[in-house]
């Protein structure tokens, strides 16, 4: 009897790793090119949705936050972006900051990070991705006067060049979220002539 049993456990294994080996799909990398023009429905009320799911893999992901940018000087807003099954892991992250942050942003370029290309007249910003993870993650800042945009990619899309996705949403969304008047006017005791 204890021979026929394991013949029995032995076959259904057997039968049971055939079928998963034949039931084996490759996974498909979408590698569609960021948008160039932001477009409708959007997140958060200005990053596109076709954005964030191209850079982060997630088809209607949870999204949770605001941007306002109803304050005089700068807007203020913090948007994450989380997968919608298993544990809900936060993917994606953008923060929108009214405070001063060029000297940081300067401090990272002399410390060798990647200068973003000119987004906004008179904004400064670095890119660069995570070396620190495996989960393929990078991250964008973009600062002017009294705004900071902050993109952090917690957990990029597996073959796509999640550091150039960064920097095209950062294309996208700074014009929108940096307002001109974030600039600090400027007073006698910063002018010399």
């Amino acid at each position: 009897m204890k021979t026929s049993r394991a013949a029995g456990t032995a076959g259904l294994i057997c039968a049971l790793t055939l079928f998963s080996g034949c039931q084996h799909t490759e996974i498909k990398i979408d590698r569609t090119p960021m948008p160039t023009v932001a477009a409708p429905p959007y997140v958060c009320k200005y990053i596109p949705l076709k954005a964030v799911e191209l850079m982060t893999g997630e088809h209607n992901p949870l999204v949770r936050g605001y941007m306002d940018l109803d304050r005089p000087d700068a807007g203020d807003g913090d948007c994450a972006i989380y997968q919608r099954g298993g544990d809900r892991l936060k993917v994606l992250q953008i923060l929108l900051v009214p405070l001063s942050s060029e000297d940081r942003v300067k401090d990272q370029l002399q410390n060798g990070a990647s200068p973003l290309p000119a987004i906004i007249p008179g904004a400064i910003g670095y890119y660069g991705e995570n070396s620190s993870t495996d989960d393929n993650s990078a991250h964008a800042m973009l600062a002017r006067g009294h705004a900071e945009l902050l993109i952090k990619s917690e957990k990029g899309v597996e073959g796509r060049d999640n550091a150039a996705d960064v920097v095209a949403l950062m294309k996208l969304i700074a014009p929108k979220l940096i307002k001109p008047d974030s600039t600090p006017t400027l007073t006698p005791s910063t002018t010399r002539g």
